[in-house]
């Protein structure tokens, strides 16, 4: 499991751990509707988005249309790197 800690706004720190999106997988890899745990997660792991994407073996899920679709369902932005 990824487990990676980067500056957050403000000075804080936040970890950044891929394993908290396991819950959106339908949502990104099938287009289903994200669940509230889903969205939850992905609120909190929003600040690693940029560094998932660049990661050559979660990149392909991140930047896919099913993730844009599952960020816009949850009321999160699309990054852009």
């Amino acid at each position: 499991m990824l487990a990676l800690v980067m500056a957050a706004p403000g000075g804080a720190l936040a970890a950044c751990e891929v394993g908290q999106l396991t819950v959106c997988m339908p949502a990104i890899t099938t287009g289903a509707k994200p669940s509230g745990a889903c969205c939850a997660n992905l609120r909190a792991q929003q600040a690693c988005f940029c560094q998932y994407a660049k990661d050559p073996s979660l990149g392909a899920y991140i930047r896919s249309p099913h993730a844009r679709e599952t960020l816009v369902s949850c009321g999160l932005a699309v990054p852009h790197c």
